[in-house]
């Protein structure tokens, strides 16, 4: 029983993982990934787990990555069919949390995250920052897909060409989000320290660097009621119509049966972050209050 509260087991586990792996799998393979497990349930202490178990079958593939600034290295499993999905189901790996690269060039990115994680469970000022990014980028000419994270929050993710790398992803994401928050003081701030928020939601661009993780797409969280970080159309949020855990282990395939994949075909909009540099500054030469 890992999610007591509404009585799911392990096997209910497997058998969502293995009947959301078409839509899922695109969005794991040939990454590495971070396995958060919960052997005794969501009740019990779990763990999070880098390297790839000495026990893992050999048909479970796995990229080694450097560790650190050091010359020690790691293997972490990379889920690349339904039936690795299955065996790390069956390891208690309620959620799953790859690189935002990839294994050929682990050090250039295939997306940019934007974490919008909301003071409290505020909802709300999550959604309206995720329309306010949305909208700079179009103004910068990115494409941009949201994903409730089935915690509190929401991704906002940018698919790339991986003609940068980390760092100049992480320097570009920071930047615009600087001249996001400059134009909402009041609702946004790039502070990493809660006590200097002051109810203000966080503009989280940390993800963007070497060796950290996004939760995947349709992962589930180990989080009571077995909510589920869920691809949603932006009219979603436009309208107002979801709430960050409304997609569940048990409700997901009802709410998606006779929808569109919002994130399909993504991959074929990556973009080079050049040009949309060049807007950028642009942007930052013209008056605040413009």
């Amino acid at each position: 029983m890992l999610f007591p509260d509404a009585g799911i087991t392990k096997g209910d586990l497997i058998d969502y993982y293995e009947r959301i792996a078409e839509r899922m799998l695109p969005h794991l393979a040939e990454r590495p990934l971070v396995l958060q497990r919960f052997p005794d349930g969501i009740e019990r202490e779990g763990f999070y787990q880098k390297q790839r178990g000495d026990y893992f079958p050999d048909w479970i593939p796995s990229a080694r990555v450097e560790v650190g600034t050091s010359d020690r290295t790691q293997e972490l499993v990379v889920c690349d069919r339904k039936a690795t999905l299955a065996y790390l189901a069956n390891q208690a790996a309620i959620a799953l949390h790859p690189w935002l690269s990839r294994r050929d060039a682990l050090d250039r990115p295939d997306q940019l995250v934007i974490d919008l994680d909301p003071p409290g469970d505020d909802f709300e000022s999550a959604r309206a920052a995720a329309l306010r990014v949305r909208e700079l980028f179009d103004r910068l000419d990115l494409p941009c897909y949201a994903k409730l994270t089935g915690s509190r929050g929401v991704h906002v993710v940018v698919p790339l060409d991986r003609s940068a790398d980390f760092d100049a992803v992480r320097a570009f994401a920071r930047d615009a989000m600087e001249w996001l928050a400059a134009r909402h003081p009041d609702a946004l701030t790039l502070e990493q320290r809660k006590s200097q928020r002051h109810g203000r939601l966080y503009l989280d661009v940390g993800r963007n660097a070497y060796a950290q993780t996004a939760v995947a797409p349709w992962s589930v969280r180990p989080l009571p009621g077995a909510p589920v970080a869920a691809p949603i159309p932006w009219r979603d949020l436009e309208g107002g119509r979801v709430g960050p855990r409304d997609f569940t282990l048990t409700n997901t395939f009802r709410r998606i049966a006779r929808r569109e994949d919002p994130w399909a075909g993504m991959r074929r909009r990556a973009h080079s972050l050049g040009p949309a540099r060049e807007r950028l500054e642009r942007l930052r030469k013209e008056p605040l209050d413009r």
